[in-house]
């Protein structure tokens, strides 16, 4: 069951992310086996690991017909509503080119344009996720992408689970292929014969999925390696332990390697919390999944008082960071390392997952100090542009000789100089007439 801990024994990180060598050097053959064989590789891998001959990859019109009767009205009115909220909260923070001038004629400015093509990849399995599929697409398209592409493993009766088509077509994906694991990423980083390649490559996926997105990096760009997911709870007397047992469990069913941690200077509280465990432990249709996750990577961290209690969240950066405190807006200055934020004892971290329209993607295994959840921002690149005047090269370009000079660069020197050149002959020129 889950520790009590004093807070400097603690630490989410976990190197799991790396993979171990046998996985490795299993994700590069898939890598280079595709790259070379394409299609053909693909249609070996996907009768391999999902049991499945395909020979076209692509979902047909009727299949997201169909999907759309096999999934209940009220999810799909439910995904409708998440969609809003995730729309109107990433349309905020779009980004405009722009342009400046100067007196003398400068024009410096920077060009934001969307990519053309990402590809999403949306895990299978024993669980399906459509509001990955929301959360993923939806940016990209207020981006401007104009290709939004997704592979994911097929089941054994070689179709998509349906609620994902339906996620898709709200979120206006343009190509669906049933493709998986690390095979997915080589296709969609090198091209086959029927999956064009991408840009980009954004979703979560299991170790073999993390580890191939890590080796293509650099041909495509990613999203990020995500490890497995985290929630800390910072609470006081003034929270609710059925609440706070429950939030911490809404992570630790996730996976085996989730962590989910209690931060609190309450040891009436933590005795309470651990208690409510494990009576809602007792009827998770995901127990086992969440006990080992308590067992291995929760832990309840006793500090002597909240300033502690903030020191040793600045320190985990936490994916997931919940201030079940008294006036939790009175100390949101004091969190420095944090994904996402939730304020309060409404603010239930499902909430985030799902509906709120914040971004579920968020930066894992203390990522937080550096990253950012997935936003526009990550569908967009940008150019600089620079329209140098004669007077601002006239007046600056001696300046930018002597750099040069000073980093040994002759040659960047020397193409300011010919123009220094010719503006002095001009000028002598006219002083001869």
């Amino acid at each position: 069951m889950i520790r009590l801990v004093k807070a400097d024994e603690y630490d989410t990180k976990r190197n799991i992310e790396a993979g171990t060598r046998q996985q490795q050097e299993a994700v590069r053959e898939i890598l280079a086996h595709v790259r070379a064989e394409g299609d053909q590789a693909l249609r070996v891998y996907t009768e391999k690991f999902d049991r499945v001959a395909l020979t076209s990859f692509r979902v047909s019109e009727g299949e997201y017909k169909e999907a759309e009767g096999l999934v209940s009205p009220d999810v799909i009115s439910a995904l409708k509503e998440a969609a809003a909220n995730i729309h109107d909260f990433h349309q905020r923070q779009v980004r405009q080119s722009w342009f400046t001038t100067k007196e003398s004629g400068t024009l410096l400015g920077q060009i934001v344009r969307p990519l053309k093509r990402v590809g999403l990849y949306v895990p299978g399995g024993t669980a399906a996720y459509p509001s990955s599929v929301l959360m993923n697409a939806i940016p990209a398209k207020i981006a401007g992408v104009k290709e939004v592409v997704i592979t994911t493993p097929p089941g054994p009766d070689g179709k998509v689970n349906p609620a994902i088509l339906v996620a898709a077509k709200i979120a206006g994906v343009n190509e669906i292929y049933k493709v998986g694991g690390a095979q997915a990423i080589a296709a969609l980083t090198y091209g086959t014969e029927q999956i064009p390649a991408v840009d980009k490559i954004v979703g979560p996926g299991n170790i073999y999925v993390a580890l191939a997105k890590r080796e293509v990096f650099g041909l495509v760009s990613i999203d990020m390696v995500a490890g497995p997911s985290e929630i800390v709870v910072l609470a006081d007397d003034a929270a609710n332990p059925r609440y706070v047992a429950a939030d911490l469990l809404s992570q630790a069913e996730h996976d085996p390697f989730s962590a989910a941690v209690l931060v609190t200077p309450s040891l009436s509280l933590a005795e309470a919390v651990k208690s409510e465990l494990e009576r809602q432990l007792a009827d998770l249709p995901r127990r086992e999944i969440a006990e080992a996750s308590l067992r291995d990577y929760g832990a309840i961290c006793l500090v002597n008082n909240l300033e502690e209690g903030f020191e040793v969240v600045n320190r985990l950066a936490p994916e997931h960071l919940e201030l079940l405190i008294e006036n939790p807006f009175d100390h949101l200055s004091k969190v420095e390392n944090a994904g996402a934020i939730f304020l309060g004892p409404y603010s239930s971290e499902p909430v985030g997952d799902y509906f709120a329209g914040t971004n579920h993607v968020i930066p894992t295994n203390g990522t937080a100090r550096f990253s950012s959840p997935l936003s526009v921002d990550d569908f967009i690149k940008k150019s600089s542009v620079v329209s140098y005047s004669r007077q601002d090269l006239r007046e600056n370009g001696r300046k930018i000789v002597a750099i040069a000079e000073q980093e040994g660069l002759t040659a960047h020197g020397r193409a300011i100089l010919e123009r220094l050149r010719d503006f002095e002959a001009e000028e002598q020129e006219r002083e001869d007439k």
